[in-house]
């Protein structure tokens, strides 16, 4: 799995639409992310400048690329565009980050705290 993060932009008075849009997200959209490798894909508000981080990981680069061009992602972004700040194809101005850390935990038993205060 290859982990991505980026930074898009919601309009401040639209953040309750963005999330009941993604809330409601349309099955044949779920799929094509389904389709194109997109796994835990999480998307976060800041509440104060309305910026959006996302984080999805993906099976494969040029896999993924490949959802842009589906006919339902462009329905997708049209949708959203007024919502967002977009690019003139209505894709959501995005900014890629570089990922500096990672940590993961492997082999972790459940949290289970049986103590006694």
């Amino acid at each position: 799995m290859k982990r991505k993060a980026s930074i898009m932009f919601v309009h401040k008075d639209k953040f309750k639409e963005y999330k009941q849009r993604h809330d409601d997200i349309w099955p044949e959209m779920a799929e094509a992310l389904k389709a194109h490798g997109a796994h835990h894909y999480s998307i976060f508000l800041d509440e104060e400048t309305g910026r959006l981080f996302a984080y999805l990981e993906i099976e494969d680069e040029e896999k993924w690329k490949k959802m842009a061009d589906t006919e339902v992602c462009r329905r997708w972004w049209k949708s959203m565009a007024p919502l967002m700040k977009t690019n003139a194809d209505d894709s959501p101005v995005s900014i890629d980050l570089k990922e500096v850390f990672y940590f993961e935990i492997k082999g972790r038993e459940p949290y289970d705290d049986k103590s006694e205060l």
